[in-house]
C-alpha cells in the first residue's frame, strides 16, 4: 500500500476510526480486488504509529463489515463482493432480487424430474409421504461464479407443465405466473448457518466445512394452500441477507 495516509492524534475521532478509513481509501485509490493481500497488525502498528490494540479493532471492524477478510497464518485480505438478498416481505424470487441490482445472473439446471415427496416435504406442502412432486436442482452464478444451490420442490399440479422448459436464466416464479397462470400470496422463509458437506463442498466451489448460508421457504396461493418449498445453499464468503425493520408504534 502506497501512499501512506497520517492520523491525525488532534482529531476527536478515535484513532482505530481513522485507521478504518485510512485503511479503505487506500483500497479504493489502488485499485485492491478480493483476494489481494493488507498489511497485518504489525505492519499498520508500524506503518501508522499504533498501538496493536488500534490495528487490531480496526481489522475487527472491517471484518465484521464485510471489508476484509483475515485467515489465520495467512493474513489479511480485501474480502470478496457478497450479493445481498432480501428476507423481508417481498415473495419474489432471487433473480429478480439480483437482476433488479443490476447482477449478472445465470442458472445451471443440473436435476428436473418427479420424485416422492420425502416425509419434510410432504409435511411442507401439506400432501402424504411418497405422493409425487417436482424437484429442481439448480446452481445459480453471480457474474460468473457458484452463487447458491437451490433445491425446490412443487407439488405435481404446479411443477408438471415445467418438466417439458428451459428453466436456465429464467425466473421460476416469473415463469408459473406468467405462462402458467400459478398465482402466489404468501409464504415463509427461515435462514440458519450451515458446514458445507462433499457434495455442497464440490457443486459451490469450495472446501468442505465452508460456511454456507441457508434459505428456506415455502410458497402458498390465496387459499393458503402449499405450492412450493425451496433450500437455498449461499456461499457464505459471497452472500448477505438484508431485513428490513421497522418500530410500531406504541398504542394508548
Amino acid at each position: 500500500m502506497s501512499g501512506v495516509g497520517v492520523i491525525d492524534r488532534s482529531s476527536p475521532m478515535p484513532l482505530y476510526h481513522q485507521l478504518k478509513q485510512l485503511i479503505v481509501a487506500e483500497i479504493q485509490r489502488e485499485g485492491l480486488q478480493p483476494g489481494d493481500r493488507l498489511p497485518g497488525d504489525f505492519e499498520l502498528c508500524e506503518r501508522y504509529g499504533v498501538s496493536r490494540t488500534v490495528a487490531r479493532q480496526a481489522l475487527l471492524e472491517l471484518e465484521f463489515e464485510g471489508i476484509v477478510e483475515r485467515e489465520r497464518g495467512r493474513g489479511t485480505f480485501v474480502a470478496p463482493q457478497r450479493t445481498s438478498e432480501g428476507i423481508g416481505d417481498s415473495l419474489i424470487g432471487r433473480f429478480e432480487e439480483v437482476s433488479a441490482r443490476g447482477g449478472q445472473h445465470s442458472t445451471q439446471v443440473l436435476r428436473l424430474e418427479k420424485v416422492p415427496a420425502s416425509e419434510t416435504v410432504a409435511k411442507d406442502l401439506a400432501l402424504d409421504v411418497g405422493t409425487p412432486v417436482v424437484e429442481i436442482d439448480r446452481l445459480r452464478l453471480v457474474d460468473g461464479r457458484p452463487w447458491a444451490f437451490t433445491v425446490t420442490q412443487l407439488t405435481e399440479s404446479i411443477g408438471e407443465p415445467l418438466l417439458t422448459e428451459d428453466l436456465s436464466d429464467v425466473s421460476l416464479y416469473g415463469l408459473l405466473e406468467n405462462r402458467h397462470g400459478v398465482r402466489f400470496a404468501s409464504g415463509q422463509r427461515s435462514i440458519e448457518a450451515q458446514a458445507a458437506g462433499p457434495a455442497l463442498a464440490r457443486a459451490l466451489d469450495i472446501r468442505v466445512g465452508a460456511p454456507l448460508l441457508v434459505l428456506r421457504g415455502v410458497a402458498r396461493d390465496e387459499d393458503g394452500t402449499p405450492l412450493e418449498r425451496f433450500t437455498a445453499f449461499h456461499r457464505g464468503d459471497l452472500a448477505r441477507f438484508d431485513v428490513s425493520v421497522r418500530r410500531d408504534q406504541p398504542t394508548g
